[in-house]
């Protein structure tokens, strides 16, 4: 005796059926789910040490996204959350508080789904940024005082009614650290067939802190060695709250590495998931960029020189302790952004930065075989 089988198949309601709104919401996620379905895994670039045997260090090019930085992930993790809390509607206005890269990332994607874009910045945002936010079809307003973006951005979407999407608080919960497409994943999925395939070291920045949330979160998920440092400018307050938790922000200059560093502790920054942190000078951040862009032969944004010289330490310290293992850190984004600050030697002169200030362990494990970028 047969029995057949008959297989319940799903009801799709009609646009008719949805609940007010609803459907375009749907449009919106299946569009941005598609736009991750299209995007190829960012490459994993091994860089060439020199005087440190057993030692491999490796990029994350987070620069080749299509909105080009390392943010790019975590915008489309922010329209999703936004989306699926039902904060973000067809029409609604995105205003953003940012350095630069997720303000591009977020005008990429509130373009690809017809939503008008504001980027609040600060006014010594490189213009590059600006252009690349305009270009993505959204406006920006400047803020001399880099501490009130966040004020005057919540501000700005009450006045017009939209929604402030508030990076430095959303970062670490928007991102599923232990689901498919994110970045520790990534890194670990393609570390696989290397000599050392779990990294002793992840090296990354914070700015909003959802990066090293993610990847410090996923660590411990999949139960791995791996210790995660945070390279940290000089001027930011992360690294002095890493050591003393009752430190929430510091006056006085702020660093002029973009997109890491802050001048108080942002609700996404998670020190209990970090095993370290380094602070580093603007000067040697930037000489090291400079450097690995030599080395490289393309231009990479400062951020990147702020993890390198982080990187240095590290290398510096297993080759004292006769250790071996992989370090990987991140390219977040392209130099180009940059040229009129850091690649331009008259901004370099004028904040007193000098190729003196290069590590001289740059050369030393990555030296340089043509002149500098």
């Amino acid at each position: 005796m047969s029995l057949a089988l008959t297989i319940a198949q799903p009801v799709v309601p009609s646009a008719s059926d949805m609940p007010d709104g609803r459907d375009w919401v749907n449009r919106a996620i299946a569009t941005l789910s598609a736009e991750q379905t299209r995007s190829a895994d960012t490459h994993l670039i091994e860089v060439p040490l020199r005087n440190a045997p057993g030692i491999s260090l490796y990029l994350k090019d987070e620069s080749s996204h299509p909105s080009g930085s390392l943010k790019h992930r975590l915008a489309r993790s922010l329209f999703l959350y936004a989306l699926c809390n039902g904060w973000v509607r067809e029409g609604t206005t995105i205003v953003e508080a940012s350095s630069g890269s997720t303000a591009v990332s977020e005008a990429y994607f509130a373009r690809m789904l017809g939503l008008p874009f504001i980027a609040v910045v600060p006014a010594t945002t490189a213009c590059e940024k600006i252009a690349q936010i305009e270009h993505q079809g959204g406006r920006c307003h400047r803020v001399d005082d880099p501490r009130q973006i966040y004020a005057e951005a919540e501000r700005l979407a009450a006045h017009c009614g939209g929604h402030y999407m508030d990076q430095f608080t959303y970062a670490e919960r928007a991102t599923d650290w232990r689901g498919t497409n994110n970045i520790a994943q990534s890194i670990f999925d393609q570390m696989r067939a290397e000599a050392s395939p779990v990294p002793a070291w992840i090296v990354c920045g914070a700015g909003t802190g959802g990066t090293s949330a993610t990847i410090g979160r996923y660590i411990r998920y999949g139960r791995h060695a791996t210790r995660l440092c945070v390279a940290d400018p000089e001027a930011s307050v992360f690294h002095r709250h890493f050591h003393d938790r009752s430190v929430t922000q510091v006056d006085g200059a702020v660093s002029c590495i973009e997109g890491i560093g802050r001048p108080r502790v942002e609700p996404s920054f998670l020190p209990d998931v970090v095993d370290r942190m380094i602070a580093i000078p603007d000067a040697r951040s930037i000489a090291a960029a400079r450097h690995l862009s030599a080395v490289l032969g393309r231009r990479c944004g400062p951020s990147t020189g702020t993890n390198l010289q982080a990187c240095l330490d590290l290398i510096a310290e297993m080759v004292a302790a006769g250790q071996g293992g992989s370090i990987v850190t991140l390219l977040c984004d392209s130099g180009d952004r940059y040229s009129s600050t850091c690649y331009d030697q008259n901004w370099c002169d004028q904040r007193g930065f000098a190729e003196a200030d290069a590590d001289p362990r740059l050369q030393t494990y990555l030296p340089l075989r043509h002149g500098v970028v």
